[in-house]
């Protein structure tokens, strides 16, 4: 999430002698310079505005039922919040050199705004609360944008397979041509990955699906505010069931980490096959110029960026995770400022992993596939299962025996650089008695991926079944 203009910092003398911080009363001096630059997080958190006036506008619903404000205040504090979030939506905001934090930065300008009322906004909150409450709000409206980038992604995938429902591939195993797949069946694999990180993100957001705000500092708020209200308000299935829990717990932060490391897993895993795929040594797919890259010394190149940064970016959203749970591990309760580095890297995360998902979406439909390089690929040789598993479906023989004879004759193709359909008669009756020229020569390619028609096979009519079931379940 990100504000349409950046919003200006650029404080005056005068504004910066006249700053007083809101927790100044216990200190004879003021925050020494450096340090203001080293524990300021406005550059990171102020992405978080729009949740803080969301927060803050409950917050003072709440403090009007409490009666700790009346309507009238309450209604001059909402309109008050209604101007700072237009300032920073325009880009009109200033932020001062004292401003810790988009929270202290909004409380700041709204006291401006309507004088010492405003300093009546932060009764029965902490800024541990406020934060938490915050990060969850971010949190939320981040899941539902990148599970809607994640089904824009499935709905190319599925759509480039329902083009190709015919096409033949051949599938590896340890990057070695196996058996005979159909480039459907392939495509709608990335498909299933994508539909369980969907569901990995809705769970982990469904179990941080409860307000911190109310939990003040660690004890909780000294006033009776309606938790239940406010949480309500802010379309919360319920509040936080321990003050000190909720201040301190970023499990919401870390599982939404853990999803997007596992969904650029799952990107970079299809992005490699695309680099392999756009090589000449396979040369299935071609790269449409739009999306490739060139060479500043060699003129022939054309290299795949946008599946390599895809790739490599991983690395990022995996870092990003293991940077939030080190900054965990060690923390005791409730509330530490270590817990101000939760920020930086679920942000960056969460847009990394958009970016992939975006640029993925609008490439794959323009991929073009070689069919026939594809179909010529997956014959030959990778007929051999087919071949043992009809010696034991004809004649009963254990599949280790069929194995083992299918075996030889692979070696004799080999030794003979043929195929299996071209080995004699003779050549067959020596190998075994049960290799009949009618049980290898009717062997191809489209006959081995039908044999499979089981659930969850690459046979035709059950990937025309999964294409189906795939198209209902994208518009969920």
């Amino acid at each position: 999430m990100s504000v349409r203009r950046r919003a200006t910092t650029a404080p005056t003398k005068a504004s910066t002698r006249r700053a007083k911080k809101a927790w100044a009363g216990r200190f004879g001096e003021p925050t020494a310079p450096i340090v203001e630059r080293f524990t300021t997080s406005l550059p990171v958190d102020r992405a978080l505005y729009p949740h803080d006036v969301a927060g803050s506008v409950a917050h003072v619903r709440g403090l009007v039922r409490a009666r700790l404000l009346t309507r009238r205040e309450g209604n001059r504090l909402v309109r008050g919040l209604a101007r700072v979030e237009r300032e920073l939506d325009d880009g009109a905001f200033r932020f001062r050199a004292a401003d810790e934090d988009i929270h202290m930065a909004i409380e700041r300008r709204l006291t401006e705004l309507v004088g010492p009322i405003g300093g009546k906004l932060h009764t029965g909150r902490s800024r541990n609360d406020q934060v938490a409450t915050d990060l969850r709000l971010w949190l939320r409206a981040e899941g539902r944008a990148l599970d809607t980038a994640l089904a824009r992604l499935q709905k190319a995938l599925r759509q480039v397979a329902t083009r190709h429902a015919g096409t033949l591939l051949p599938g590896y195993t340890h990057l070695q041509r196996a058996q005979p797949v159909l480039l459907a069946h392939h495509l709608l694999a990335y498909h299933e990955m994508l539909a369980r990180d969907r569901g990995r993100f809705r769970v982990c957001l469904a179990r941080a699906d409860a307000l911190p705000l109310g939990a003040g500092a660690l004890a909780r708020a000294g006033f009776e505010i309606d938790r239940v209200y406010v949480a309500t308000l802010l379309g919360f299935r319920r509040p936080t069931r321990n003050s000190l829990d909720a201040v301190g717990d970023r499990d919401g932060a870390a599982e939404f980490l853990a999803a997007a490391a596992v969904t650029a897993v799952h990107l970079s895993r299809l992005a490699e096959e695309l680099v392999l795929w756009a090589t000449e040594e396979f040369g299935f797919v071609a790269l449409p110029d739009a999306f490739a890259t060139g060479s500043s010394m060699m003129p022939q190149k054309k290299n795949p960026d946008v599946a390599e940064l895809v790739r490599g970016r991983t690395g990022r959203v995996v870092g990003a995770l293991v940077a939030l749970l080190m900054t965990l591990k060690g923390l005791p309760l409730a509330y530490n400022r270590d817990l101000q580095e939760d920020k930086a890297s679920v942000f960056d995360a969460a847009a990394t992993l958009r970016g992939s998902l975006d640029v993925l979406a609008v490439m794959l439909p323009a991929l073009r596939f070689d069919t026939a390089r594809m179909g010529k690929a997956a014959d030959g040789l990778l007929l051999a299962t087919d071949v043992a598993d009809l010696l034991v479906e004809r004649h009963g023989i254990p599949f280790r025996q069929a194995h083992e004879i299918v075996g030889a004759l692979v070696r004799h193709c080999l030794a003979t650089d043929t195929s299996l359909r071209d080995v004699d008669a003779t050549t067959l009756r020596r190998l075994s008695p049960r290799l009949t020229p009618d049980l290898v020569r009717r062997l191809t390619p489209a006959r081995s991926v039908a044999r499979r028609s089981v659930v969850g096979g690459t046979a035709p009519a059950v990937v025309r079944r999964a294409l189906a079931r795939a198209a209902r379940e994208d518009v969920r």
